[in-house]
């Protein structure tokens, strides 16, 4: 069919299809320059996290609830189709009038350098990898639009010429090589712009190297009795590769620690600057803490548990003497993510807030916040956490809120009583089962912790051994279970004698409350 300019639906497609194959170029072009340059100028990244900032809070929000740590990749693979749909249309453009596609591709790549430029950290080197992705997407885009006249109407001409019928125009075999060999370099370009993280591997190399010094304040050994020996069971410490991550990163910040350096400014009487080099030469110390996000829900696994070795906040606060009035510390991310701590906790000697450059004996994993992140007992992640953190000002709630309290969240956020069952979760003969899990009341500690079968009166649960009050605590039941169906209960109880709260409670804005239940088929 013909279209009335002339263009037949099928050149349409064959121009969509040139559109296409130079937007996988620019892009991965774009990306591999990121990850040779620096990774905070990968424009769809960039774009990724221009969007999360203009939207409003009830849709990030939404977002967060209903796609979980899904959330990131499904808006880069929403914004990665976007583009290329638009650079469809650019191939379509370009094939009618010369430059055409050029100013689509530069709109594009406008929102790119918007995105990038709103970066924390971004420098004019990190504009390179959008502007060389837009030159040479264009240059492949015109060549094949000519490429394509070539075959079409036997010249390379502009203007939608009549296109000519049958397989044996001259250009067909030429444009259709072309379109195969760039498409192929186009989408190896894309593969290895994802997959070959030169910087990231720079970095893993040197982390790979680093051997951190042994704390000068080991953590307490962890006692046999801490593990209960049940299938199923949450270990005491969680594997690095099994922590769970959640933070506002699109993209893992790739630091060397050479060049890391933290800040701590605002409110104090000597501002203070310091190397990796320094941190780690300091006297550090070793303590398991159990971090838990405010997103997760009743029985869900985002928390954990593993030995962090670092330097307390503390100290480097007293070389900075906060002044009067402050009640706050404002930490910045490498991503510009930011976080409320109140500052009394971190002050706290009891409390051991560590700026952390360890987990469970090596250094921090990349997307745990590698070189340095901070390690708060007690406090859920987005009010004190912060991954690759570099800048510490001492503030007040009064002048500076976090990231997330803007958008609802609690601005304190000390973390609630809370308890898992981990087994059984599925059919089991009957007879003797094993019920386990583990519960936490980080900076507290837990007590008791009791279980009921379907409406049956609570029954106290077998306790395991911890390092501190910082950590979460296993524990197991044994249940004499007949056939049928029946519903498990879980609540524990702190150290203070607090019960755990059994009202049903969403996450936000400050946490979730209930009791945890699960239903099992005794067969």
């Amino acid at each position: 069919m013909r279209a009335a300019n002339g263009v037949t639906s099928g050149v349409r497609w064959w121009a969509s299809l040139t559109g296409l194959i130079a937007g996988v170029l620019g892009l991965g072009l774009a990306n591999l320059i990121a990850y040779l340059t620096g990774p905070v100028g990968s424009p769809v990244s960039a774009v990724g996290e221009l969007v999360i900032s203009v939207l409003p809070a009830p849709l990030i929000n939404f977002g967060k609830d209903t796609l979980g740590t899904a959330d990131k990749p499904i808006l880069l693979g929403i914004i990665t189709v976007a583009v290329l749909a638009v650079c469809s249309l650019a191939g379509r453009a370009e094939y009618r009038r010369r430059l055409a596609g050029g100013a689509v591709f530069a709109v594009v790549a406008v929102l790119g350098l918007i995105g990038v430029g709103a970066r924390a950290g971004s420098q004019i080197s990190a504009y390179l990898p959008t502007v060389v992705g837009l030159v040479f997407g264009y240059i492949l885009l015109q060549t094949l639009a000519e490429k394509l006249h070539l075959w079409q109407d036997g010249r390379a001409g502009y203007g939608g010429a009549v296109p000519l019928e049958g397989a044996a125009s001259p250009g067909r075999r030429t444009f259709l090589r072309w379109t195969v060999i760039v498409g192929g370099v186009a989408a190896v370009t894309a593969v290895a712009g994802q997959v070959l993280v030169n910087a990231a591997n720079r970095v893993s190399d040197v982390r790979d190297r680093l051997r951190l010094p042994a704390a000068a304040k080991p953590a307490a050994a962890v006692p046999a009795g801490a593990e209960l020996g049940v299938d199923g069971l949450s270990p005491y410490l969680t594997p690095n590769a099994d922590f769970y991550r959640i933070d506002t990163a699109l993209q893992v910040p790739i630091i060397d620690p050479a060049q890391w350096t933290l800040e701590i400014t605002g409110m104090v009487e000597n501002p203070v600057t310091i190397s990796f080099d320094e941190l780690a030469a300091l006297p550090l110390v070793e303590h398991v803490t159990t971090l838990t996000c405010v997103s997760n829900p009743v029985g869900g696994d985002l928390v954990g548990n593993a030995r962090w070795l670092g330097y307390p906040i503390r100290e480097l606060l007293a070389r900075a003497r906060p002044t009067a009035g402050a009640d706050m510390v404002l930490s910045t991310s490498e991503d510009g993510f930011t976080a409320g701590t109140p500052l009394s906790a971190l002050l706290d000697d009891d409390r051991e807030a560590l700026l952390a450059l360890g987990m469970n004996g090596e250094p921090l994993p990349l997307e745990h916040g590698f070189p340095v992140r901070m390690v708060v007992p007690g406090l859920y992640g987005y009010v004190s956490a912060t991954k690759w953190v570099r800048k510490l000002k001492v503030t007040t709630f009064a002048a500076d809120e976090g990231y997330w309290t803007p958008l609802g969240w609690s601005a304190l956020g000390p973390i609630k009583l809370a308890s898992r069952i981990d087994v059984p979760r599925r059919s089991v003969p009957a007879g003797q089962v094993v019920v386990a899990g583990v519960a936490w009341a980080q900076h507290t500690g837990v007590s008791r912790v009791e279980v009921r079968v379907d409406d049956d009166d609570w029954r106290e649960a077998e306790l395991a051994e911890v390092t501190s009050v910082d950590t979460w605590r296993q524990w197991r039941y044994v249940w004499d279970a007949p056939s049928g169906d029946h519903t498990l209960s879980v609540r524990a109880t702190d150290s203070d004698g607090n019960l755990q709260e059994a009202a049903e409670a969403a996450p936000a804005p400050n946490g979730a409350t209930g009791f945890h239940r699960v239903s099992v088929d005794i067969s």
